[in-house]
Parts: structure tokens; C-alpha cells; sequence
């Protein structure tokens, strides 16, 4: 049986209102826009594209301790529930956060199913602040742990990676990759430094301002014992065991940009003036505005059902992760297209800041799967 409101109380609260007042002090649009999108012909033309990251940020959030969250407290960190970290995933989707911490919070989920030598000491890195990316898709875009396009071969002690692992989220502001390498045995994880020899970053140019992603290369990369995150073979069960929680962090990313969205375009409506009338006054305004916000609270209920479920073990939890990812990819894209077709000519423009999260909806939409990809996932669940 669940908890009374999917188990978010006082602790939760505060950190999701802190959240959003320190991204709303720190990282108001204005400043956003100047950072991400202040020139088009720079964000788009430049080869390779610039990284768009105010590291000073990162800092702070790393002082605040929002790393540690999905930390185990024996590693170092808070230890705090699902329900948690997806309500500062919410608040980073609001504010379209450009930093890794979506990316390490996704990694954190994976490496604390692993039970490796490397698992612990990685957890110990991330909570002291350690941006990790998970490296582990291959040139299909398939992030199916045996899909792995990265061998490791296996000699004693030492294992090489060899490979590339395309569609690494934040590559170029990670510090250490957890790749998803296969060989006899099975599919392993393992540890890397993103400046070890052999580890070549290569950005790819995408249309989301607000992140960065790139392929990595390996080449007969040296991984010791004790950065072994899970031994061959348990690498693909880290992994699923995760996805519950990878899911409701994307989705609650979604979400969070969703709602900005929506109050940003309920705002213009009510100031925006047309025929004497507020745009808010008319049927085919006020409509579409009532239809996003139902989408989006059944989204965030769906993101916070399937955080609840998967601190409480629930055998449910991968079923309502894929319901809320489905839910919230759908809510985005209804809510990303209303957003620009309801501000009129100036939506469609570089100068409207709703095109900063549009991208960043499109994006995640795709990650780890489409509402249609989770809809085929359910099928097969159920």
C-alpha cells in the first residue's frame, strides 16, 4: 500500500522549494538565454558546437549537496527516496537547467544496483561532487544493455574496453563514463576517467541547447579491478533493475519544462491583447491552455506514483515508469506545441525564449524512449 501522497513529506518539500528558489535566483531566463541561446549562427554553425555550462553553477549545486541524494548514506551521501530526486528533477526541467545532473543522477541510479568493487568508490566520487555520464548506447540509438557496441576483454585483473558508445548524455561536461561493455561473459560496467588514455570525445551537433551529447570512443581503454562497477554478466541486471528510476527522472524533467511552458504561454494570454480582448478570452486560447494542464498533472501524478512505487518495492514500479514516461512525453509535446502556436508570430522566432524549451522537450521525449516506445514496452508488460 502506498504512503499518503507517494510518500512526499517535509523533507521533500523543502528541497523541492529551495530548488526552485535558488534556479529561480540563479538562473532566471534572462540569464538562461544569454548563455544558451545568445547567438544562433554560434549555437548552431560553430564545429563543434560550444558547450553551453556555467560551471560556477554546478559548483553551487554541488555545495548544496544535490548529488548526493541518490547516494546510499554508507556511501557518503543522503540517501534520500525516489520521490525526492525526481521532484529536483522536476525543478532542473523548469528551469531547463544546462548542467550534468540529470545525467549523474541517471548514472547514480544504475551504479547503486551494481554490487562491482568499482560501485561503492564511484558512489563516494558522485556524492563529493563527481559529474558521471552513463556511456552505453550504441549507433542504433538502442540502449539495451547487450546492444553494446563496447568489447571488454578480460585478463586477470585488467580488463580493455574497445568500442564506441554513441548518444552519451553531457559527454563533454562528464568526468567519468560508465560504459556498458559485453564479452563472453556477459555485459559488464566499468568505470572510466574521461581523460584516461584511450577515451576520445567526439560532440555530436544537436538541437537542444541546454545539454550537450557526444560519442565516445574507446580504444584499448585499461580499467583495473576496483573500478569494476558490476563483473560480467550483471552489468544488463544494474541496468534494469534502474530503469524504473531512470524513467521517472526523465519524466519528471518533462514535466518541470512542461509546466513552465504552460504558465509562460497562460501569462502571454492574459496580457496579450487582440480585438479588445485579452488572447485568454477566446475559446480557441483558453482550450488548448486547460488540455495542458490536465496533461501535464496526469503526468506529474504518474511521476510521483511511480517514484512511491519503487521505494516501496513495489513489483508495479517498471509498469508505472513507463506509464508516467509515456504520459509525460506526450504532455510535451502537446504542451511545446501549444506553447509556440499560441504566442502567435514572435513563437516561431529565436527571440521567444519558449524555442529553449522546446528543444530541451524534444530531446527528452526520446530519451530511453518515446511515449510510443513505453506504450509497446507496457504492452509486452501487461
Amino acid at each position: 500500500m502506498q504512503p499518503k501522497d507517494f510518500g512526499f513529506g517535509e523533507d521533500e518539500k523543502m528541497l523541492r522549494d529551495s530548488a526552485r528558489k535558488f534556479l529561480s535566483d540563479t538562473l532566471p531566463i534572462d540569464k538562461l538565454r544569454k548563455l544558451v541561446a545568445a547567438d544562433h549562427v554560434d549555437a548552431y554553425e560553430s564545429d563543434p558546437q560550444p558547450v553551453f555550462y556555467d560551471e560556477a553553477i554546478w559548483k553551487q549545486i554541488v555545495e548544496l549537496g544535490w548529488t548526493t541524494l541518490a547516494v546510499p548514506e554508507q556511501s557518503g551521501g543522503a540517501g534520500m527516496k525516489t520521490v525526492a530526486v525526481v521532484a529536483l528533477a522536476e525543478e532542473a526541467g523548469r528551469a531547463a537547467l544546462p548542467s550534468p545532473l540529470i545525467a549523474t543522477l541517471i548514472a547514480t541510479a544504475i551504479v547503486r544496483e551494481a554490487d562491482g568493487p568499482g560501485a561503492s568508490k564511484l558512489l563516494e566520487r558522485i556524492a563529493a561532487g563527481e559529474a558521471v555520464s552513463m556511456a552505453m548506447t550504441d549507433a542504433q540509438g538502442s540502449w539495451e544493455a547487450e546492444d553494446t557496441d563496447v568489447v571488454a576483454n578480460v585478463a586477470g585483473d585488467e580488463t580493455k574496453l574497445s568500442g564506441t558508445a554513441c548518444f552519451v548524455q553531457d559527454a563533454r561536461k562528464a568526468g567519468v563514463f560508465v560504459v556498458a561493455a559485453k564479452s563472453a561473459e556477459g555485459v559488464g560496467l566499468y568505470c572510466t576517467d574521461a581523460d584516461a588514455p584511450g577515451v576520445t570525445v567526439h560532440p555530436d551537433q544537436i538541437v537542444d541547447l541546454t545539454r550537450d551529447q557526444g560519442r565516445v570512443d574507446l580504444s584499448e581503454v585499461l580499467v583495473a579491478a576496483d573500478n569494476v562497477i558490476a563483473a560480467p554478466g550483471a552489468g544488463s541486471g544494474a541496468i534494469e533493475k534502474a530503469m524504473p528510476t531512470v524513467l521517472a527522472i526523465v519524466a519528471a524533467d518533462l514535466v518541470g519544462a512542461a509546466e513552465w511552458q504552460l504558465q509562460t504561454t497562460a501569462e502571454y494570454a492574459r496580457t496579450r491583447t487582440q480585438f479588445d480582448h485579452p488572447l485568454g478570452f477566446f475559446q480557441a486560447v483558453k482550450h488548448p491552455i486547460v488540455d495542458s494542464m490536465i496533461a501535464i498533472d496526469r503526468a506529474r501524478s504518474l511521476v510521483y506514483a511511480a517514484a512511491c512505487d519503487i521505494d516501496c518495492g513495489d513489483a508495479t514500479a517498471e509498469t508505472t515508469a513507463r506509464m508516467a514516461k509515456s504520459a509525460a512525453a506526450d504532455a510535451s509535446a502537446y504542451v511545446s506545441g501549444r506553447s509556440v502556436q499560441l504566442h502567435g508570430g514572435i513563437g516561431f522566432t529565436w527571440e521567444c525564449d519558449i524555442h529553449i524549451y522546446f528543444k530541451r522537450q524534444q530531446h527528452n521525449q526520446m530519451l530511453y524512449g518515446d511515449g510510443v516506445y513505453q506504450r509497446a514496452k507496457l504492452g509486452d508488460l501487461l
